[in-house]
């Protein structure tokens, strides 16, 4: 079964089992939707009772844990959805888990480096491009622009980058 992250579990929240997570998605109300996740690498299956939200993150309570001490060992361990629960993005659009890691070429095949982070704007995002040769980092928008091709498959993205932005 494939999976997909879609939070982080921060912290706990008061002391009936419910958790703070900071939402790994564009929509923080995608959680409202959801009826079963899975916490941390061994993917232990819950089902989600309730759902509210505060200064931008999402506190979960879970039907398998009802104390604050069942809750704390998953501090720091990523919520997990199957493909089933996994939201279909339009075309042209990433998840970020998958572009991190891909290889950034130039239109001339020469390597630039590794995508190694994404930060997220309020007009577009930007491209952290890592030169490990170098040891220089490049922020390049993720616009139509400088991006000529995404395959998320074989983990390379194609840059068309202007003059002055890979030095």
């Amino acid at each position: 079964m494939e999976y997909t992250i879609v939070g982080k579990i921060i912290s706990s929240h008061g002391i009936k089992g419910e958790v703070k997570i900071y939402p790994l998605t564009d929509n923080l109300n995608r959680f409202d939707y959801l009826k079963t996740a899975y916490i941390g690498d061994k993917k232990i299956k819950v089902k989600l009772e309730k759902v509210k939200y505060h200064k931008n993150l999402a506190i979960l309570k879970f039907k398998e844990f009802n104390d604050i001490n069942e809750i704390i060992p998953f501090k720091d361990n990523f919520i997990y959805v199957d493909e089933a629960e996994k939201v279909v993005l339009p075309e042209n659009h990433f998840f970020i888990y998958d572009l991190v890691g891909s290889k950034v070429f130039d239109t001339k095949s020469q390597l630039i480096g590794i995508l190694s982070d994404v930060i997220q704007g309020p007009s577009n995002d930007i491209y952290i491009i890592k030169d490990m040769e170098k040891d220089k980092e490049y922020l390049i928008p993720a616009v139509k622009q400088f991006i000529v091709d995404v395959d998320i498959d074989n983990k390379k993205i194609v840059i068309d980058p202007i003059e002055g932005m890979i030095e």
